[in-house]
């Protein structure tokens, strides 16, 4: 089916939040003859001078009703959020409202293969772009990792698929994206923080799915109960993918292989062995990528060969060092307790976790049971130490830390002699830090000091 035809040449579109999605935004609307304003709340930030340069006017130091009721078109930024007063003024006036997401799949010429689910989005991003790459196509990555799609547009051409990571907060504005392939790895509470309710922020996440017809694929975790509800209605071809193994037709785990079960058979796909990454709940990722990539008509060669040498992503499961007998693992893109839990369940003993930051939701009393099991100490720092302390006291010894070196420290303690010290937040990182990367990386700098003490 062909896109309808999107024109923005000589409209007024206001640009919201000059984050790198925002300025890629801006930059494609003005190249496209919009008249562009970027709406920003800071006063300053980097890539303004880029973006006067190419003629969009600034609004910085917060968000005027006036522009946003006198714009044709208004681009939200993932999350910016809607329920401001200047929002409210616009849509009073009738102005559309869509997101950086929805605007550049107006625009790309590629098929486009969407990932979400509340853990793994990046590492299974990754994954199938580098199978899908591997396979001879040409896969670009981007979306909520690296890339924006705004900024893939001017190179986007029919044979090309956009592999794209895409948030809760990414699809809530769109109206029209369509995606050829559409994954949802999994659900659990996150982001309650800016989504009024589960249900809210479920119903976001299941509109990967709002535009799909016949022709096109929905890879669902059939183990997680609410993808398989958020899924229910779709009249895409459905490909399951389970770790448990409990499905008749689709991708699983048997013994020492990844097999593609059909109900009569099961054909061999990839040896586990040529995985290489970190913790048991990653080869839920890997099922999802396999899934896909067979679905895009990559070979198990193709597979096989993208997985070799693959350990994973920054900030997820990453070894930082070990020093006396004592190995240091940083997570700190596990920022919900869901994803904690699993980093948690993924050593057999010993782990002391570094957990808190900015609650954003979620019950932590959910790590009580993995940590009782796995855990040794927990560290608890940023704003939530307090609501860590109360979920797993009684567990395992909890102490406070007020900083990121002073947490490494008391960790490097309570793990002695053979443990494992773990960042996994379970919690944003906007108390102490700019974003997840940058916690991670404070997390490596304090480890390496550790090691040359």
């Amino acid at each position: 089916m062909a896109k309808r035809e999107f024109t923005v040449s000589g409209r007024r579109v206001v640009v919201v939040g000059a984050a790198q999605s925002g300025i890629a935004a801006a930059e494609l609307l003005a190249r496209r003859g919009a008249r562009v304003t970027l709406s920003e709340m800071r006063d300053t930030f980097d890539g303004a001078a880029q973006l006067q340069a190419a003629g969009v006017a600034l609004e910085t130091g917060g968000h005027t009703t006036e522009t946003f009721a006198g714009a044709d078109l208004i681009v939200a930024s993932p999350g910016v959020p809607l329920e401001q007063p200047a929002f409210e003024a616009a849509r009073a006036r009738g102005v559309e409202i869509i997101g950086e997401l929805e605007l550049a799949w107006r625009w790309v010429q590629g098929r486009v293969i969407a990932i979400t689910g509340t853990k793994g989005k990046s590492t299974t991003t990754t994954l199938i772009g580098r199978m899908l790459s591997a396979a001879g196509e040409r896969a670009v990555v981007g979306g909520n990792i690296g890339v924006p799609l705004s900024a893939q547009v001017e190179h986007s051409t029919p044979d090309t698929i956009h592999v794209v990571e895409t948030s809760s907060f990414q699809l809530e504005t769109t109206t029209t994206f369509r995606p050829w392939i559409a994954v949802w790895l999994n659900f659990a509470d996150d982001h309650l923080d800016r989504h009024p309710t589960v249900a809210a922020y479920a119903a976001a996440k299941a509109r990967i799915f709002a535009n799909q017809t016949a022709d096109d694929w929905a890879v669902l975790n059939a183990d997680d109960a609410a993808v398989m509800a958020g899924a229910a209605a779709t009249p895409a071809r459905r490909v399951e993918f389970a770790l448990s193994g409990g499905i008749a037709n689709g991708f699983v785990v048997d013994g020492d292989w990844i097999v593609r079960r059909t109900g009569t058979s099961a054909d061999r796909v990839l040896p586990v062995s040529a995985v290489e990454l970190a913790g048991r709940h990653m080869l839920n990722n890997v099922l999802a990528a396999v899934a896909v990539t067979a679905v895009a008509g990559g070979s198990p060669d193709a597979m096989t060969a993208a997985l070799r040498g693959f350990h994973g992503l920054p900030h997820v499961m990453e070894p930082v060092g070990e020093v006396g007998g004592v190995r240091f693992v940083n997570d700190s893109k596990a920022t919900n307790v869901e994803a904690a839990r699993r980093s948690i369940e993924s050593f057999p003993r010993g782990v002391v976790a570094i957990v808190g930051g900015r609650y954003k939701g979620g019950d932590l009393r959910e790590l009580r049971a993995p940590l009782a099991d796995h855990g040794r100490a927990v560290i608890a720092i940023g704003e939530a130490a307090p609501l860590v302390r109360e979920a797993v006291s009684g567990v395992v010894p909890v102490h406070e830390a007020a900083s990121m070196g002073d947490a490494v420290r008391r960790a490097y303690e309570a793990a002695q002699p053979d443990g494992v010290v773990l960042l996994a937040p379970a919690c944003s990182s906007f108390d102490w830090f700019r974003d997840y990367a940058e916690r991670g990386q404070r997390f490596r700098e304090e480890v390496q000091r550790l090691t040359e003490r």
